[in-house]
């Protein structure tokens, strides 16, 4: 059980990576169109200076990469502790969902980007990483037999 709980977690991973790849392969062309030149940018410039100058939906990807960069960390160690201390089939399935619903997210992040919906996602991917967590919690805090 401990590989199946941690493949939510490689498949969050390799997401991750795939919304990087859309974020690059958006940005340059788009920052090429405008004349945007990364040679001649300035010392410390971030992508975040880039709003406002690229349109927002080229924007949005990169946009929701930083949000990947954000919540899933809870979720990383959650996940591993969950595999260490013996995960049930109920923490599998709510894993596999956060991961259903983040790439959910994503999708609808860097195409549509309406508020109600990605808060929505947001919100249901939240409420399975807390159940993650509480579980993590109680098989860590409540552990029998274990030397202090």
């Amino acid at each position: 059980m401990q590989a199946q709980m941690l493949a939510p977690a490689a498949a969050l991973v390799l997401w991750s990576l795939i919304m990087l790849v859309w974020t690059a392969a958006t940005r340059f062309p788009a920052m090429a169109r405008l004349g945007v030149n990364v040679k001649s940018a300035p010392p410390g410039g971030r992508g975040q200076n880039l709003d406002g100058v690229l349109p927002d939906q080229v924007q949005w990807k990169s946009h929701n990469y930083a949000h990947l960069m954000e919540q899933p960390t809870i979720f990383y160690p959650v996940v591993v502790i969950l595999a260490l201390m013996g995960p049930n089939p109920g923490d599998v399935a709510i894993a596999w969902g956060y991961v259903a619903l983040r790439v959910l997210h994503s999708l609808w992040q860097a195409t549509v980007n309406t508020i109600p919906v990605r808060f929505t996602l947001f919100i249901l991917s939240t409420v399975c990483l807390v159940l993650l967590a509480i579980h993590a919690f109680e098989l860590t805090a409540l552990a029998k037999g274990v030397a202090a």
